[in-house]
């Protein structure tokens, strides 16, 4: 036997053995990486999915926090991965923001989508004892205050970052007038909040929900056309000031671009068991999390539509470069 045929031979038995382990899937823990900090909604969402999967797969999944960089850090480790199905993460919407802002050439082409599995409109939260009883009250103080009242509650350009900016150009006032304090998650940023470093956060009322619940925080209204079935006292920003203006987050399980359709084949059917489980439904609702699921083609679309979005949205308020 010639030198090429035993390439040929030993290329083909590399082959069957990694397709032999592929479809043995997963015989050892898996890792999932989650880009933004622990307590906030990303972590909280991973956390009960990885719990469930485990039951569904039979293996350890480790929720891993790898947060930096605005999302950067955490979303460069998913895609940086192996494509062996040990590694997932939670891929987030600043996936379609980054990019426009020049943070990273990352987008959502750079990765395995799985499933969308939640979409989160954003909400504007002050300190319980803050003198803002309305979203009017606040736009007011920002307005005759440029720059004295501050934000967080993510990286700088993030999605909550995006959410007031828009709503306070859509407001006639300039998105500066509230600078905004770059954190690794809406959980430091309220924290600072309460400790009164930030005077605004405009993240989702689900994430904001332990604070709410405890009377550390009030939610002033909501980036959306509906208002949120667990707190239905809190106005929509159309109800409030007649904006139109709305923003989302959602939140997707995705693996490194290329996974192997065994794995994705395996996974795909876990995660939609756990979507519609009562255990995932339950938590879902008693944390006021939006549940919504796209798989496939229709996933594909919806995270273009998002980039292309976004970026329309970025370029108009100043932040795309």
């Amino acid at each position: 036997m010639n030198r090429r045929s035993l390439f040929a031979l030993a290329a083909g038995a590399a082959m069957v053995a990694f397709a032999g382990t592929a479809a043995a899937w997963p015989t050892r823990p898996i890792t999932m990486v989650v880009p933004w900090g622990a307590g906030g909604g990303t972590d909280a969402t991973a956390r009960v999915i990885g719990s469930l999967l485990e039951k569904e797969l039979g293996q350890p999944v480790n929720v891993v926090n790898r947060t930096g960089g605005s999302g950067v850090v955490g979303h460069t480790a998913i895609a940086t991965a192996s494509p062996d199905g040990y590694t997932l993460g939670i891929m987030t919407v600043e996936i379609n923001m980054m990019h426009w802002q020049g943070l990273t050439k990352l987008t959502h082409e750079n990765y395995t989508p799985i499933a969308i599995y939640n979409i989160d409109p954003a909400g504007v939260q002050v300190a319980a004892d803050a003198p803002y009883k309305s979203i009017k009250d606040l736009l007011d103080a920002i307005k005759a205050n440029p720059g004295k009242l501050k934000a967080s509650g993510t990286g700088q350009g993030g999605i909550w970052h995006l959410a007031i900016a828009g709503m306070l150009k859509d407001a006639g006032i300039d998105p500066a007038a509230a600078p905004w304090v770059p954190s690794q998650g809406a959980a430091s940023g309220l924290q600072d909040m309460v400790a009164g470093g930030v005077q605004v956060v405009p993240c989702s009322i689900p994430e904001a929900r332990a604070m709410l619940d405890a009377g550390k925080v009030r939610s002033l209204v909501i980036m959306d056309g509906k208002r949120n079935p667990v707190y239905p006292d809190v106005p929509t920003l159309k109800e409030a000031t007649g904006s139109d203006w709305t923003m989302a987050a959602w939140r997707a399980v995705v693996g490194p671009k290329g996974l192997p359709k065994e794995v994705t084949d395996k996974l795909l059917p876990a995660l939609k068991k756990i979507h519609g489980s009562k255990e995932f439904r339950d938590f879902m609702a008693k944390q006021g999390f939006g549940v919504f699921w796209a798989e496939g083609a229709e996933a594909t679309a919806f995270l273009t539509k998002s980039n292309t979005a976004l970026g329309d949205v970025m370029k108009a308020v100043g932040i795309a470069k």
